[in-house]
């Protein structure tokens, strides 16, 4: 899943291309990159990243780029380094809701049936995600609220084994306020890189929306078959 996030990320920035510089505004992907840029403020950069620090499916990838991206145009009104701050403090308000909703309040026991429930499993959580979680903050300890940050899968999960322990909240909320902050530095930098490259975005823009396209297809082809591949191997060993 990872990939396609990335993907999606990658089209993003083309279709801001396509409708910002080439003013097309009826093909598809000027109209999304004309929706994404007039809809991203710093209200909806908290909401997102807050979203993507808890259990909702919501790539980091997809928040904080594209908004550094155009930031770095002369003429929009949004500034880089607010927002890594708003996508930072929404990353803290959602890993607290991880952290003191579902870890404390709703436990592990629940919390490990919901994950393996059928709506769990629409939000992309397993008994597995979490348990490798649990795991990672079992061995590393405190400090893993702060390296979890900047591992797949764990990220976004890691506040929830650190509510099963209590662990003391000044502490959690410090670590993951700063692992959060040096996550979003990076992803704002490949957005101001981008910007960067924007005529060869623009120059290139028809070709580059085509190969994402088909890119896309495939890539979520592959995850179908793989899941159907799994499935039917889980069958056989019952």
């Amino acid at each position: 899943m990872k990939k396609i996030f990335i993907l999606l990320f990658a089209i993003v920035f083309a279709s801001a291309a396509t409708a910002q510089n080439q003013k097309d505004s009826t093909s598809l992907f000027g109209k999304i990159g004309s929706w994404y840029e007039n809809n991203m403020n710093y209200g909806s950069i908290t909401l997102l990243m807050a979203a993507e620090s808890s259990i909702l499916p919501v790539p980091s990838e997809l928040v904080i780029p594209p908004a550094a991206y155009f930031a770095s145009k002369p003429d929009n009104p949004l500034n880089i380094f607010l927002v890594i701050l708003f996508g930072t403090i929404g990353a803290l308000i959602g890993a607290m809701v991880n952290y003191l909703v579902l870890g404390m309040l709703l436990g592990r026991p629940l919390l490990y049936r919901f994950a393996d429930s059928k709506i769990g499993h629409l939000l992309l959580l397993s008994g597995e995600k979490l348990q490798k979680a649990e795991d990672y903050f079992n061995k590393h300890g405190k400090i893993s609220t702060f390296i979890g940050r900047f591992i797949p899968v764990v990220r976004h999960l890691i506040s929830i084994p650190a509510g099963f322990s209590k662990m003391n909240f000044a502490a959690f909320a410090c670590f993951t306020f700063i692992g959060a902050g040096l996550w979003n530095c990076c992803l704002a930098l490949l957005g101001y890189l981008a910007h960067g490259q924007a005529d060869i975005i623009e120059k290139y823009a028809h070709e580059i929306s085509i190969f994402l396209i088909i890119a896309f297809v495939l890539g979520v082809g592959w995850l179908i078959g793989r899941k159907a591949i799994k499935r039917k191997a889980k069958g056989e060993r019952q």
